[in-house]
């Protein structure tokens, strides 16, 4: 028992000279590494509209189930997006979310991305619930320009 005793003195007296590893965290913030996935975002095209066309591959490819999605279809008047349909509702729960990035990975229009935003602590359990409004990136911040989809005459198949 004293073998163990001494021990365990000769492991704290070894580390008390070393210098400490303190990060001063909310002044001084740790750089992140290449390709960390943080806080959701959804992107804009460069003239405003939703990058989300509603196709349902992120929450069909999601393992933890932490997506919701309600499509509606896009008004030719007043679009929200540039497809037929636009996500009217789009919830990501926090809680749920294990950031694998698989949502990330299954977009085609690069719509949502995972943010380098990792400050996760809220004051309710209602605010884990991510909506559209929150994630939904300004309109000036936008990028892209769409797709241009023509079909031809192979490809139509009527």
């Amino acid at each position: 028992m004293l073998k163990e005793f001494l021990k365990g003195w000769w492991v704290t007296f070894r580390h008390i000279f070393k210098p400490s590893v303190t990060l001063e965290y909310p002044e001084k913030k740790k750089r992140l590494p290449k390709g960390f996935r943080g806080r959701h975002k959804l992107n804009r095209y460069k003239d405003g509209l939703e990058r989300c066309v509603a196709c349902a591959l992120c929450a069909a490819v999601c393992p933890s189930e932490a997506i919701y999605l309600e499509a509606d279809e896009n008004d030719p008047q007043n679009p929200i997006s540039h497809g037929e349909r636009y996500a009217k509702k789009y919830e990501i729960h926090i809680c749920r979310c294990i950031f694998c990035g698989f949502c990330e990975e299954a977009c085609p229009e690069n719509a949502i991305v995972m943010g380098e935003d990792y400050e996760l602590a809220v004051y309710s359990r209602d605010n884990f619930v991510n909506t559209k409004e929150k994630m939904l990136v300004p309109r000036d911040q936008g990028f892209g320009e769409p797709r241009k989809v023509e079909i031809t005459e192979e490809d139509d198949f009527q």
